[in-house]
């Protein structure tokens, strides 16, 4: 059996009113990858913060053991002295500094005379890469890479310091499938070097895909641990949620109605520099319907949801109609008042004011109809609120609740709850589940089922394959913003899509 390099014993950690972690004891062995799971408020951010050093050795109960020495971390530095490096789910990195800036940087190569040695940053952050067999010119500047080679440049720079634990936060939640393969790619070749890696994620096909242990916690406490190998993902999740969930995908079929939307031709660029993004588009979307659009990232998905909802892209040609009628509105404010709204794939920055409660944020987008003689109708907007507060569930005390101290799960239902109350015919949902956990992610299902049964057609962005294919009613594949290919959801399977994502789908097809 491999030594313990890592071991946290009867760990609990309070907040006022509220205990976080509760006698959790798990161990970490030397050149194994061991998952870590759980839902949303589960334990799993505070426990990392304490192996890390952010909360420090005294406020918290329990022990920590580096090399079965007694761990006494209080500052990050000391546990990236102790050799344990953290990539948080939010990169670390400056995007107008180079790679190599970004992989020295506080530590960077000093000459005689005490200034920066610039060659020596960029020979030895080549080394490195090269060691690594990360493909990536270190001059190139970080802003030019894409999500899945900065994770990697991230990777890169905490074993820069000499690490031999890595703690990964959600590596892989802005990442689309190919970059995905290739970071558990190298995570795997990490483990062959000896680097132990604690990996955080919802997502149980990358945990079975790469783990060789996985610890549930629970409410706080770590209530199973498993050999992956002996393990089914029923049974983590069974543990995860404290229930048996006898079907991941809940989509009900559908009896596709009238077109709602229909685009036609449409050719769009960046805006900025006159690049084309998307090129000839034309799909319609049926009342009662859920589309899938597919593809890598930078293959369009986000941007033609983007264009659709009039907030970005030039339309160089196309037409798009909204149940029959033209549609050539190109701001949000009129394009949600024809009944159409965007739940974006970056809720924090772009779907909440996190300072504000839950009830400011449901009635956001729909002031206008709750408006009268300019002024708010507040006991029509508290009705409005109330109505999307109880029927979607949302897991927070009151609406005077500040949406920053919510879960994930919770934030996305804020999210979804202001959308619909505009009272769209149709709903853009871009990566409607990302970060959140699968009991979260099954109630977001079954809303958008409830949202097709009452007619509703949505187009539902999603970089998770048997996401896409268990929640669409026809998938539609994007290459490089054109279309690669359309799939009915019988006949679509993680290989075609992924082919055709890749250009290939000839290859898959024949």
């Amino acid at each position: 059996m491999k030594p313990v390099v890592l071991q946290a014993e009867n760990i609990t950690k309070q907040f006022p009113g509220v205990v976080a972690l509760k006698d959790v004891s798990f161990d970490l062995r030397a050149a194994e990858i061991h998952g870590l799971c759980g839902e949303n408020g589960a334990g799993k951010s505070t426990l990392i913060k304490l192996i890390s050093g952010i909360y420090p050795y005294g406020s918290y109960e329990g022990d920590f053991f580096v090399h079965g020495q007694l761990a006494k971390f209080r500052s990050l530095a000391a546990a990236q002295r102790a050799g344990i490096a953290v990539i948080y789910q939010e990169l670390a990195l400056v995007n107008d500094m180079t790679v190599g800036e970004n992989i020295f940087l506080g530590s960077e190569p000093r000459t005689p005379q005490g200034l920066i040695d610039w060659h020596k940053v960029y020979h030895e952050a080549r080394v490195l890469l090269q060691k690594f067999n990360v493909e990536i010119d270190p001059s190139e500047p970080v802003a030019k890479l894409g999500m899945g080679q900065k994770q990697l440049i991230e990777i890169v720079k905490a074993l820069s310091k000499n690490s031999n634990m890595l703690v990964l936060d959600e590596p892989t939640a802005a990442l689309g499938e190919h970059e995905v393969l290739t970071l558990l790619d190298i995570l795997r070749d990490l483990r062959n070097r000896g680097i132990a890696s604690i990996y955080v994620s919802h997502k149980l096909d990358e945990l079975f895909a790469v783990c060789d242990r996985i610890t549930v916690l629970r409410d706080g406490g770590s209530v199973a641990a498993f050999n992956t190998e002996q393990a089914t993902k029923a049974q983590i999740i069974k543990y995860m949620v404290g229930r048996e969930l006898g079907e991941l995908f809940p989509r009900r079929r559908s009896k596709p109605g009238a077109a709602a939307l229909e685009v036609e031709g449409l050719s769009v660029t960046d805006g900025d520099f006159g690049q084309r993004v998307l090129t000839d588009i034309s799909f319609s979307l049926h009342v009662g319907e859920v589309m899938g659009i597919g593809g890598l990232m930078g293959a369009g998905r986000t941007e033609l949801l983007m264009h659709l909802f009039g907030a970005w892209g030039t339309r160089l040609s196309g037409s798009v109609r909204l149940n029959g009628r033209e549609l050539r509105a190109q701001k949000p404010e009129e394009i949600i008042r024809r009944g159409m709204v965007l739940v974006s794939e970056d809720r924090r920055r772009y779907g909440l004011i996190l300072d504000k409660t839950v009830g400011f944020n449901l009635s956001l987008s729909s002031l206008a109809k709750l408006t009268k003689n300019r002024l708010i109708d507040e006991g029509l907007e508290f009705q409005k609120n109330n109505h999307f507060f109880q029927s979607l569930r949302v897991k927070a005390p009151t609406l005077e609740a500040p949406v920053a101290k919510l879960s994930g799960g919770t934030q996305q239902k804020v999210v979804l709850g202001k959308a619909l109350m505009t009272e769209p015919l149709v709903i853009f949902l871009d990566e409607p589940t990302r970060g959140i956990d699968v009991g979260a992610k099954l109630e977001i299902y079954e809303i958008v089922n409830q949202l097709t049964d009452a007619g509703k057609a949505v187009l539902l962005v999603s970089s998770e394959l048997p996401e896409l294919i268990g929640m669409s009613d026809r998938i539609l594949v994007l290459h490089e913003g054109r279309i690669a290919g359309e799939f009915d959801r019988d006949e679509a399977t993680q290989e075609i899509l992924l082919a055709a994502a890749m250009g290939q789908a000839h290859v898959m097809l024949t």
